[in-house]
């Protein structure tokens, strides 16, 4: 496989929230947007919540918000996971999840 680290990352993080009321997951979703969008090197950010028409047996329906975010390299990724925004939605959110799996691919 070719070097990687060039390639776009897909970084994509599903969380499974202690409280799953609609207004918290909202609640949740706006910090996100709040403090994940945007980032120097982002092509693509989007937070959403479970798609409850689609209950079929190849679906993980173990989460209740997700988030993608698609940076141009690994450079950006790393730069992201670091940033003070990052750092400061996870001090203020990481109580309010039960578990988070994060899944990152590229290409």
């Amino acid at each position: 496989m070719k070097n990687s680290d060039s390639l776009p990352l897909v970084h994509s993080v599903y969380f499974t929230l202690k409280d799953s009321s609609a207004e918290s997951c909202e609640k949740f979703r706006a910090a996100c947007r709040k403090y994940l969008a945007g980032h120097p090197g982002s092509v693509h950010f989007s937070a959403g919540y479970l798609a409850d028409q689609y209950d079929r047996p190849v679906n993980d329906r173990e989460f209740h918000v997700a988030v993608v975010g698609v940076f141009e390299n690994a450079a950006a990724h790393d730069a992201y996971q670091v940033s003070d925004r990052h750092n400061q939605f996870l001090a203020e959110q990481a109580e309010n999840w039960s578990q988070v799996r994060v899944f990152d691919a590229v290409g």
